[in-house]
């Protein structure tokens, strides 16, 4: 137990103290020990949180580029989200179609429904209000702005399509 939760603090501490250094960019003595010791901190109190089974899993080169390629394909959903956005309001809103569509998952891992779920919270247009397992599948219940499937199915291919994929190859 007690490896298990060094190696836990030990890589919440590495990956905040590269947060920290991304956020400030300043290599100054003051600044970086000012950085080790929240970071410390915030690993010691949250590493729980954040680190289950193996610690290290996130800083398997495959995993980071994994994620690198997920930042790409999320940048590409948010911006055919904002164009589809952009014309419903300046195309007028007679046409739109609001409702809460019920959207079956793969995902199976905490960590991945969380990212999924926030991926597409954060897209224009679309709130994951729930996430729920019934029978042993995940669902999310998305409230959509213009619902233009009315299946579950095809509205999960619509709204969650490439990134559940891209979520799938980061955390499975």
């Amino acid at each position: 137990m007690q490896k298990t939760r060094f190696s836990a603090v030990l890589a919440t501490f590495i990956l905040c103290m590269v947060v920290w250094v991304l956020i400030t960019w300043s290599f100054t003595v003051q600044e970086l020990a000012a950085g080790v010791l929240v970071s410390l901190a915030t690993a010691v109190f949250s590493s729980r949180f954040f680190a289950h089974g193996d610690s290290f899993r996130f800083f398997n080169p495959v995993k980071i580029f994994s994620l690198l390629g997920y930042s790409v394909t999320f940048f590409s959903e948010l911006v055919k989200a904002n164009v589809n956005m952009a014309k419903v309001v300046y195309g007028g809103c007679k046409a739109v179609k609001p409702g809460i569509v019920k959207v079956p998952t793969a995902m199976q891992s905490d960590y991945g429904l969380a990212l999924l779920s926030d991926s597409i919270t954060l897209t224009p247009g679309t709130i994951t209000m729930d996430v729920a397992e019934e029978n042993g599948q995940n669902y999310l219940y998305i409230h959509w702005i213009d619902v233009a499937a009315e299946s579950g199915e095809a509205a999960g291919e619509a709204i969650k399509g490439s990134l559940e994929k891209g979520t799938r190859r980061v955390f499975e």
